[in-house]
């Protein structure tokens, strides 16, 4: 277990993270690591949310769309940096949280309480064990282990509620290009799979952190292997949590990367970020509009492809 008041000063929190970063990288411990990350993070929700996450009047209907951290581990070094959003459409400068993170296969934030910021996060190492990263209490942070056998999947998500109990849920794409489902519990437990359907191998990308159109239910985008990208609207329905897929747009395959870390630019509808083959970071702010989900893209930084983002 880690301590980490979350009241702290920055520069308290950041002198006690440095001196454990230390020991967590010099040991290669996993667990240690995702601890230290999630007290970035929770450093940075205990200053980010004083005055920005008020509801965003914005939205057509008011959504709890999270926001949470990007991930980006530099694939020369191993080394793990935070990209915070800064409300405005882009990122604060990046946040070195000092240890190695070439461990991790697939991650995703869990905001169980509504808030708008991340209070835990799922972890997929790549020997396939699920872990769960969580608050004991507001001063105590665990990590536990859920279960093995995850390496069977080539795609893991965690895109929010999909079932409608108002827990997050998982997804998982297995090399055969199913996809399954995995309830989420409150504790970070999940249910036994249930198979959401076949076909899923034609896509190259699939994204998505909570709602896009404002209808109250998470949903999905998919990129095909052509490079166009399909809407995937939520149903809310644990057995068919989507609807019939409808087509957004080609043009997609351009890009590297295509990720969801919730809402950016502060309106209350979830975006995308895209990374070009140059290594540029582009977003697509989510606009409510299910037929046509996005408005055009905007430039928010470059030089990305030093990193995996997870």
């Amino acid at each position: 277990m880690k301590f980490i008041p979350r009241a702290l000063a920055a520069t308290a929190i950041a002198t006690v993270m440095a001196a454990t970063a230390a020991t967590a990288f010099a040991a290669g411990n996993p667990t240690d690591a995702r601890e230290l990350r999630a007290q970035a993070d929770a450093q940075h929700r205990a200053h980010g949310s004083q005055g920005l996450a008020a509801p965003r009047a914005a939205a057509k209907k008011r959504v709890e769309t999270p926001t949470f951290s990007m991930t980006a581990v530099d694939k020369k070094s191993g080394n793990l940096y935070l990209y915070f959003a800064d409300r405005q459409g882009g990122f604060d400068k990046r946040y070195d949280v000092g240890v190695g993170y070439d461990f991790e296969a697939f991650q995703g934030h869990v905001d169980n309480d509504k808030d708008g910021y991340g209070e835990s996060t799922w972890h997929v190492d790549k020997s396939g064990l699920l872990s769960y990263t969580y608050h004991v209490s507001e001063l105590t942070l665990d990590t536990k282990d859920i279960g093995g056998g995850w390496q069977i999947y080539d795609k893991v998500l965690f895109p929010g509620n999909l079932a409608g109990a108002g827990e997050a849920d998982i997804i998982a794409r297995d090399k055969a290009g199913v996809l399954w489902l995995y309830l989420g519990y409150a504790d970070g437990r999940v249910t036994a799979r249930t198979k959401i359907g076949g076909g899923w191998g034609q896509y190259t990308e699939i994204a998505g952190q909570g709602d896009l159109d404002g209808d109250g239910f998470t949903d999905i985008v998919a990129r095909d292997k052509a490079g166009v990208l399909w809407f995937y609207k939520g149903s809310g329905d644990r057995n068919d949590p989507f609807n019939q897929r409808t087509r957004i747009g080609g043009g997609w395959n351009t890009y590297n990367r295509i990720l969801s870390v919730g809402d950016l630019d502060n309106d209350g509808r979830t975006d995308l970020a895209a990374r070009g083959n140059d290594g540029t970071l582009w977003r697509y702010s989510g606009n409510g509009d299910s037929a046509d989900p996005f408005d055009n893209r905007v430039k928010i930084g470059w030089g990305y492809n030093i990193y995996n983002l997870i």
